[in-house]
């Protein structure tokens, strides 16, 4: 009799066609599926980065779709009309817990739980499925929400902040199994209490329609060089990235740059807004792009620019990078040098890297010289290198085999 598949519940809020995080965790959801687990995903409809509902179905019911062998029920959640709202982001958060709470599993109808943080509320409600099912939990953390919204700017409060973080520890102690995508963040986990065991180091990967349009363009001949720089920045446009703040600088410098922004999110409407007041042609600013033009504008690049609001600490790692050192174009990260970018960049050196209070030196790599020196092809091999760490092979082999040890030990 063949063996029946592991029954695995998958609580996130973004999910395809959200992007960033969404379509990695549907990656990893349909690669686990495709390795004879059963999957049933309990998401929010979609509404990221551009924090609209683009589904239209944002509301009360809950709907249910197989798609790629996964079950996906979606549920509403609260979209903030202003995401830098700390009120309209305790909403949010809460929405999300009370919308998924008109459904909780019943007992023994799953064999294991994940849940995918950044959302509390997600780790909220999946403490209270683990309780009705009997199922282990295992919690992987892609973002400490309540350290980001301080340093995001979002949380000014000092007791509010402490408060939340001492919830989300509470939450976090909860479960039977811990990862996180960087080495700071693990530490950061692991420093909560002893009730957190072994945090296991589990990164991210390049998921696999990207690597597939990525890998098309490695044996296209080498573009032609010219005196301007060429910048690309793709992704999530928040508070966090403080994308405007390094626009302006780059506005004030003679550099003969062009950078060409593709994004959306919370502050993009204000970035918009000081582009087209500048006039500064060498800085434009386009909405997402597909995976395909992603891939074409990085193999026309010089540097792949990630920015990171300073004292942003150990509370994420950007998800962009790992596209970045997957094409072989150099990082420009403009970033604190002890956070999870900081590290990566320190460590493996694929690419330039500057804090805010020495932005004046970020001229020195903008030139064609830089470009065609030693020192850009070393950054550009090592990018190529370190992309190997990021295979998404071995990151859903690694969760497929957590979550079979963690049943085990349960």
């Amino acid at each position: 009799m063949p063996k029946a598949p592991t029954r695995l519940l998958v609580i996130v809020n973004v999910y395809r066609p959200d992007l960033g995080g969404g379509v990695l965790f549907s990656d990893l959801c349909e690669g686990l599926s495709e390795r004879e687990f059963e999957v049933t995903v309990k998401c929010a409809y979609s509404y990221y980065p551009e924090w609209k509902d683009k589904s239209g179905h944002n509301g009360w019911r809950i709907r249910t779709t197989v798609e790629n062998g996964v079950t996906v029920e979606r549920h509403g959640i609260y979209i903030p009309g202003n995401p830098n709202s700390l009120l309209q982001r305790l909403i949010y958060e809460a929405s999300f817990y009370l919308s998924l709470r008109r459904r909780l599993p019943a007992s023994n109808s799953f064999d294991a739980i994940l849940v995918i943080c950044p959302l509390v509320g997600a780790v909220a409600y999946a403490t209270a499925a683990k309780r009705n099912t009997g199922a282990p939990l295992w919690l992987n953390v892609q973002d400490l929400s309540a350290q980001a919204a301080a340093a995001g700017g979002i949380s000014k409060s000092g007791f509010l902040t402490r408060t939340m973080v001492h919830f989300q520890n509470r939450l976090f102690s909860k479960a039977d199994k811990w990862s996180s995508i960087s080495a700071p963040m693990v530490e950061v986990l692991e420093k909560i209490g002893d009730s957190i065991e072994h945090v296991e180091l589990i990164p991210n990967w390049l998921h696999r329609s990207l690597a597939e349009s990525i890998e098309a363009l490695h044996d296209q001949p080498e573009r032609e060089r010219s005196d301007e720089v060429r910048l690309l920045y793709s992704g999530n446009i928040g508070t966090k990235q403080d994308l405007l703040s390094f626009c302006r600088h780059l506005h004030s410098t003679q550099a003969n740059f062009h950078l060409r922004i593709h994004g959306d999110g919370g502050r993009a409407p204000e970035l918009r807004s000081w582009i087209h007041g500048a006039h500064d042609q060498r800085i434009e600013i386009h909405g997402l792009s597909d995976e395909a033009g992603l891939a074409r504008e990085l193999f026309e690049a010089d540097y792949y620019l990630i920015t990171e609001r300073t004292g942003v600490g150990n509370s994420f790692i950007p998800s962009k990078l790992i596209p970045g050192v997957s094409s072989g174009t150099p990082v420009l990260a403009i970033c604190d040098g002890d956070s999870p970018l900081g590290d990566e960049l320190n460590r493996f050196a694929f690419g330039p890297q500057f804090s805010w209070s020495n932005l004046e030196d970020v001229e020195t790599v903008l030139s064609s010289e830089m470009v065609d020196s030693d020192d850009y092809k070393v950054w550009s091999a090592n990018a190529l290198s370190r992309s190997t760490y990021y295979s998404r092979e071995q990151g859903i082999a690694r969760c497929a085999n957590l979550i079979r040890n963690m049943i085990e030990k349960h």
